[in-house]
């Protein structure tokens, strides 16, 4: 049964089903027994999923919900390069190693915008790589109704185990190929429009910040928001001079209410999970790429033979 210990589920490997469910009772029954299960063996829990979803299992969970740690993934997975570092790896390294933790993480949901979901699919395959080896069940639950069908078929590449609809049982998926997921939603960004180009290099990198805390106050962000972008932007120009081929090309526009940066240079990322590992107390340098996931509200990477572009949406 999903909550129940199972041959996949045992000490010493990564477990990461997915739960395809069609209604709120499906729901319930593949989420709460597998808390209730993680509860019953000493496990730490954690549910972060969609905050209507959240409701459902806190009121099903009655009083076992105080004994949960309890995420509106809406919020805290709203960039889904922020899910790696800031929800399961903070979640599972606040406990010690060794310890198996139990996690329901459901960072793909009807209404992600065609921006986001590419995002979303790499994340899930990139999870198989982050916690190899490592004491953690991660279940993510899939809406089989309202979801889409390539969103479905992602979930059964990047998912090793699957729990079919309406069943309790945990199944070998045989489309699992989480490299070929992370390859093809490798996918070039769509034309920005024709928001002026700011070449950089080293001494030019305090212009390409003035001019991008310029726009990005000229088309309305503040405060805090106006500070997020002048640390990406930072970040950013930054890589670009040191990993990038020493120069590369700023733009900042206005789109659909929010503000969007994109840098552009030579390099190319080798490394899958740059920029989602948490960084260690005594790691030197290598945050760069990190803070810009924790901080934007979304990030989409493209990487390629000819360079690398990077580009983050900020609400206002």
């Amino acid at each position: 049964m999903t909550g129940a210990p199972t041959a996949t589920d045992r000490a010493g490997a990564f477990v990461h089903p997915a739960l395809f469910y069609r209604s709120e009772g499906e729901y319930l029954a593949g989420t709460v027994p597998f808390v209730r299960a993680g509860l019953e063996s000493g496990e730490p829990v954690a549910v972060a999923v969609p905050g209507e979803r959240l409701r459902l299992i806190e009121a099903e969970l009655g009083a076992d919900a105080a004994e949960v740690r309890l995420l509106d993934m809406r919020e805290a997975g709203r960039n889904p390069g922020r899910i790696l570092p800031g929800v399961l790896h903070a979640f599972a390294d606040a406990h010690r190693p060794g310890r198996r933790v139990r996690i329901i993480g459901e960072p793909v949901w009807a209404g992600r915008t065609p921006d986001e979901y590419p995002a979303c699919a790499q994340h899930e395959a990139l999870i198989n790589l982050a916690f190899r080896g490592r004491e953690a069940t991660i279940l993510c639950p899939y809406d089989a109704v309202r979801l889409d069908e390539r969103a479905l078929a992602d979930a059964h590449a990047t998912h090793p185990v699957v729990i079919p609809a309406g069943t309790d049982e945990w199944r070998e998926s045989a489309a699992y190929a989480p490299e070929q997921v992370v390859a093809h939603r490798n996918e070039p960004l769509p034309p920005a429009p024709d928001a002026p180009v700011l070449g950089f290099a080293a001494p030019t990198l305090p212009l390409a910040r003035h001019v991008a805390t310029a726009e990005g106050a000229r088309h309305g962000l503040a405060g805090t928001r106006l500070a997020d972008l002048a640390l990406v932007v930072a970040e950013l120009t930054t890589n670009s001079v040191v990993h990038g081929g020493g120069s590369g090309e700023l733009r900042v526009w206005a789109e659909g209410g929010r503000v969007l940066c994109e840098v552009r240079d030579r390099g190319r990322l080798t490394d899958p999970l740059a920029g989602r590992r948490p960084a260690s107390r005594d790691q030197r340098g290598g945050r760069g790429l990190l803070l810009v996931n924790l901080v934007a509200d979304l990030v989409r990477v493209h990487t390629g033979e000819t360079g690398t572009t990077i580009r983050c949406w900020f609400d206002g």
